[in-house]
């Protein structure tokens, strides 16, 4: 599939037909790698020379957003489906896939009559691509504010004893407590266990002795746990700090253990829910994405060539798809399905002529011509 297509009108001097014609011997001859299409466009309310001014003012700002929210929801739809390990699938509208639809483009008269004027159905096109980069941005901040959270939890299990959760580490019958009696947990650096093992009986007067027994062991520490008299727990901490093992604060409670399992797993479930709706949403909102960018790119060539050619509408318009190596050869033959003379005063700037003067795709060749970026 192309990802890259250019919308083209030429002026008609004799016949639509017959230039069709000569543009399909002329591409088939000297650029046979080239796709080319007919883009059919309908018979549109032209309205006044006023309003198709003012409006060409607005296509270009128009179009690089509608552009922007369709490459914003494709990325999205990319990122999904590779978290999920979905196979990719072809883009479509309505069951089309998005390069047949441009290059087949029929345009759709109950959601755009013709007899509308321009302006209406501009704003309505950018209205509904503003309402569904907006419903994009809520849906996406709420799958996303569900993974920071899953993230957060995933950081506290995989960083070190000195800083994870260590609810999963500690079993019941690990801890002691009493009346007199607590048990701590101490996070020992790896290679100090042997200090901690011949001191920690002696770091002040209540510990119970042999107690300390290892828990777990990462690269980094060893967590162990030490039991004494509870009046005796602060003097215990300090003491522990002053000879740089790290009591951690912990508490075992089981009904608290089962609760964040349970958050935990809720939340890997809602995950999985808003990441399927989120993708399933991007499909859809994609192809109506597309299709109003298509009406839109339709609206755009017929305004651009009025103002160019002039009133009665007499312009053919086309898509083609010319690869990189063919794209001098390509627009060296739409020149020249032009009137001669105007060839010569648009030539680009490259050339001295008024092309590159007036800037832009559009206004650097003797015919309407922009291009329309998949991806």
């Amino acid at each position: 599939m192309a990802t890259r297509y250019w919308v083209i009108s030429l002026p008609v001097q004799n016949s639509a037909a017959s230039l069709w014609s000569r543009l399909q011997e002329s591409i088939s001859k000297r650029s046979f790698d080239t796709l080319l299409y007919r883009f059919n466009i309908p018979n549109i309310r032209v309205g006044t020379l006023d309003s198709l001014l003012s409006l060409s003012d607005d296509l270009l700002k128009s179009n690089s957003f509608i552009e922007g929210v369709s490459h914003k929801i494709r990325r999205q739809i990319e990122e999904l489906e590779k978290v999920s390990g979905v196979v990719s699938s072809s883009l479509t509208v309505d069951g089309v896939p998005v390069d047949s639809y441009l290059t087949r483009f029929v345009w759709d008269e109950a959601k755009y009559p013709t007899m509308s004027p321009l302006r209406e159905t501009v704003d309505g096109i950018h209205v509904q691509i503003a309402k569904i980069e907006d419903d994009l941005k809520v849906r996406v901040a709420e799958h996303n504010n569900v993974r920071s959270q899953l993230n957060a939890i995933n950081r506290k299990q995989a960083g070190s004893l000195a800083v994870r959760d260590l609810s999963n580490l500690v079993k019941p019958q690990d801890i002691i407590t009493s009346e007199h009696l607590t048990t701590l947990l101490a996070v020992v650096s790896k290679y100090s266990q042997k200090d901690w093992l011949s001191s920690y009986e002696t770091l002040t007067t209540y510990v119970v002795p042999r107690s300390s027994k290892k828990l777990h062991e990462d690269n980094e520490y060893a967590l162990y746990t030490v039991t004494l008299f509870s009046r005796d727990a602060d003097n215990f901490r300090t003491k522990a700090r002053e000879r740089g093992f790290q009591i951690r604060d912990f508490e075992y409670n089981p009904e608290t253990q089962e609760s964040r399992k349970q958050e935990l797993e809720k939340l890997m479930q809602d995950q999985d829910t808003l990441r399927s709706s989120l993708l399933q949403w991007c499909y859809t909102s994609y192809g109506e994405v597309f299709s109003s960018w298509m009406h839109f790119c339709a609206v755009r060539i017929f305004v651009e060539s009025i103002l160019r050619y002039g009133l009665p509408p007499s312009f053919l318009s086309v898509v083609l798809a010319p690869s990189v190596k063919s794209e001098k050869k390509v627009r060296s033959i739409l020149e020249e399905l032009c009137d001669s003379t105007n060839s010569t005063y648009w030539k680009s700037e490259d050339d001295g002529g008024m092309g590159g003067a007036l800037g832009g795709d559009a206004d650097a060749h003797p015919y309407v011509s922009f291009t329309i970026n998949l991806i």
